[in-house]
């Protein structure tokens, strides 16, 4: 049976980001047949029509994008929306002929961020998602309080409880995108 490739994006660029801490971990707990690799959003400028030319990081991420069956988002919250470096990816994306990128594509995402987690910031990602045609998983829901103690200094996940919904959510994004082939 062929490998679902799934690709990780992370909204957040800091060294030791809890939300990347997600995407790490999932790595490790995805099912036998699901392999994820994480883009690098750190060189992406930000998206500008007037740039006729797109710059080589651009490129590179668009080659991981078309080798993607699924995506999956670590989305950290900003100001109770989007981190920029997310949104200015997706919007980078959906310029191509056709959204061929993204239309289409199984999606699944998580969050960590004060509070109540990322729960506002995921819900205008799913806003997003809806105009960019991908088919996102309603559940499970993974909102976390990166300031509760289930994470390391260097941002790795150590919550048991997280782990356990991290390893349910990638189960779930095989089967969504298995059933969207």
């Amino acid at each position: 049976m062929e490998k679902i490739r799934v690709l990780g994006i992370c909204g957040s660029l800091r060294q030791h980001s809890t939300n990347m801490g997600l995407l790490r971990y999932a790595q490790q707990a995805s099912p036998e047949g699901l392999a994820i690799s994480l883009a690098d959003l750190s060189r992406i400028p930000f998206y500008n029509s007037d740039i006729s030319e797109k710059p080589a990081a651009v490129n590179d991420f668009f080659k991981e994008l078309e080798q993607a069956d699924a995506l999956l988002f670590a989305c950290p919250e900003y100001n109770y929306s989007i981190a920029p470096v997310l949104k200015n990816a997706l919007d980078w994306a959906s310029r191509e002929p056709e959204n061929r990128l993204l239309a289409g594509k199984a999606a699944a995402m998580m969050g960590a961020g004060g509070g109540m987690g990322t729960a506002r910031a995921q819900y205008h990602l799913r806003q997003v998602c809806v105009f960019l045609n991908l088919h996102v998983l309603n559940a499970p829901e993974i909102f976390c309080n990166a300031f509760a103690g289930g994470f390391d200094e260097e941002g790795n996940l150590m919550d048991e409880k997280i782990q356990k919904q991290i390893g349910k959510l990638m189960t779930a994004l095989n089967a969504w995108t298995l059933k969207l082939r």
